[in-house]
């Protein structure tokens, strides 16, 4: 597991790279809010992937990874600021809005029903490194640049897919209750906690929060959260889609439904806000016909 030494390392590494997004205050909602949306590539997935490729030795020849969206446009966006290719495995039916970001910043497109078999495969003929999307240490200390961004709270609620960001956030705020949101339809890391296990889920995962749609959780973000977040609450489409409007509306910011579900589980009661809660936006990638 990472500690604050690690995520502190990686705020330090990853400076130049990325922006520090800012905490802006919703009094209509009362709460705060982590407008990661407006990062580079539109989400904290560049925290991870930056920290990730700067911590190796000597840069590999390329990368290939695997994604919904948000994490491939992270690594085509970060490989083309150091001058590496990129190839990102994406399911048959991502979201448009997304794919286009990946080929907007220089990443290769393939698409693929066996992300992770397709992705081995290209990176052992290509000579290229496989980057995990989240189930990798030094992404989740890139991720965790997040918590320590966000500082004071009482309350962080934090949308989960494979537990990176989750993962990275509760190592960066010893004492904060920190809780996961993820959709009953993709409850990936609630499942592999049931099971004791990173098992894959037993039916494919689907929902309007296609970033959250990670087939399994990892064997560290399982780990991670065991130990550090108070717990993780499931929402349904229907609390997803009708957060999603109103955070937008309250926030002035567009961000795509993954983002919504913090606010789904407040709205729900499933989770009991605190003095300065903290909704996590992870990201603004989206097509708005959902």
């Amino acid at each position: 597991m990472i500690g604050l030494g690690e995520i502190r390392a990686a705020a330090e590494r990853i400076a130049p790279h990325v922006r520090r997004t800012p905490l802006l205050e919703c009094a209509e909602l009362g709460v705060v809010v982590k407008a990661e949306n407006l990062q580079h590539a539109g989400s904290f997935k560049v925290r991870g992937v930056f920290n990730a490729l700067l911590s190796y030795e000597e840069l590999p020849r390329g990368i290939a990874t695997f994604s919904a969206g948000n994490h491939g446009a992270a690594v085509a966006y970060a490989t083309r600021s150091v001058g590496i290719p990129s190839v990102v495995c994406m399911p048959p039916k991502a979201v448009r809005a997304k794919v286009d970001n990946v080929r907007k910043h220089g990443g290769e497109v393939v698409f693929t029903e066996d992300l992770l078999g397709t992705c081995q495969t290209i990176a052992a003929e290509r000579g290229y490194s496989l980057l995990h999307p989240f189930d990798d240490l030094a992404v989740i200390a890139g991720q965790g640049t997040v918590g320590l961004e966000i500082g004071d709270a009482d309350l962080v609620l934090v949308p989960v897919g494979g537990g990176g960001l989750i993962s990275g956030i509760a190592a960066a705020l010893p004492g904060v209750r920190v809780v996961g949101v993820e959709p009953e339809t993709a409850n990936a890391m609630t499942h592999a906690l049931r099971v004791g296990w990173p098992e894959p889920l037993p039916e494919k995962p689907v929902s309007m929060a296609d970033g959250l749609t990670a087939p399994f959780a990892g064997e560290h973000t399982l780990a991670h959260v065991r130990a550090l977040v108070s717990e993780v609450v499931e929402v349904t489409e229907q609390h997803i889609r009708d957060a999603w409007w109103p955070l937008m509306d309250a926030t002035k910011l567009l961000v795509e439904p993954s983002a919504a579900v913090g606010l789904a589980a407040l709205r729900e009661g499933l989770v009991e806000p605190g003095e300065r809660t903290v909704l996590v936006l992870s990201g603004g990638n989206t097509a708005l016909a959902h």
